[in-house]
């Protein structure tokens, strides 16, 4: 007889946990600094671009599309309203090649989670634009192998209660796993889940706060590698 497993419930985050994003962003606000290099350095033409996602972020969510309009947005700001229409142009043309960049799974990302497949019910769980996250979740190769997707506005402790109510039963025999601590991990354990966090090298920094260290459902993995040992830990624990 099978030992009664104390998790039933695995949920990942997508971008920049199981695939690279993050640095598309990075990559596009260089680009986006240089059309308007100016009008500033690049230090202030980025923190103008950070107040204006900050501000939009309840109107246009997270996700690619929001984050041209508030290059857009910026534009027009720091140029006092005159700029060219030819740097709008480039501005949406960044905006699509990032809608189009390749889907790079994270090591460790693929025989992880096809390792968990059919032991556990795997769901994703990822915020963002609905069609961008849908088209990089079939690129990934990795859409079979979950059980559930959950694509969400915002993650709280009262989305992951509700999901993991609807998926697995109950929190408390769920674990939730990404890079990002305020995202992934702090709001899954306060709706009582197992919160584990994969560090990312490019993590947003509206997304930094300060690991709950203190929390006895907070575990931290140095890649997803290490993930399938640390969920037989807590299951032969009980």
């Amino acid at each position: 007889m099978q030992p009664r497993k104390h998790l039933t419930t695995i949920g990942f985050d997508a971008d920049d946990t199981l695939w690279q994003n993050e640095q598309f962003f990075r990559l596009t606000e260089k680009r986006f600094a240089a059309l308007l290099a100016d009008h500033g350095e690049v230090e202030h033409i980025s923190a103008r671009l950070l107040e204006a996602e900050k501000r939009n972020l309840a109107v246009y969510g997270f996700g690619i599309k929001g984050f041209t309009l508030s290059m857009i947005e910026t534009a027009i700001e720091v140029t006092e309203g005159h700029v060219p229409a030819a740097t709008i142009a480039e501005i949406l043309a960044a905006g699509r090649d990032m809608l189009g960049h390749p889907v790079e799974a994270l090591p460790h990302a693929r025989e992880t989670v096809e390792r968990l497949a059919g032991a556990y019910h795997l769901v994703l769980i990822t915020k963002g634009d609905l069609f961008d996250q849908e088209r990089k979740l079939a690129a990934s190769g990795l859409g079979d192998l979950f059980d559930a997707v959950e694509i969400v506005s915002d993650k709280s402790a009262a989305t992951y209660a509700r999901i993991f109510s609807r998926h697995g039963g109950s929190p408390l025999n769920s674990m939730m796993v990404g890079n990002s601590l305020k995202s992934d991990v702090v709001p899954a354990i306060e709706a009582g889940s197992w919160g584990v966090h994969v560090p990312h090298e490019l993590t947003w920094v509206l997304e930094h706060v300060e690991p709950p260290v203190e929390a006895p459902r907070f575990r931290q993995v140095v890649d997803l590698g290490e993930l399938p040992a640390l969920i037989e830990s807590i299951d032969r624990k009980g």
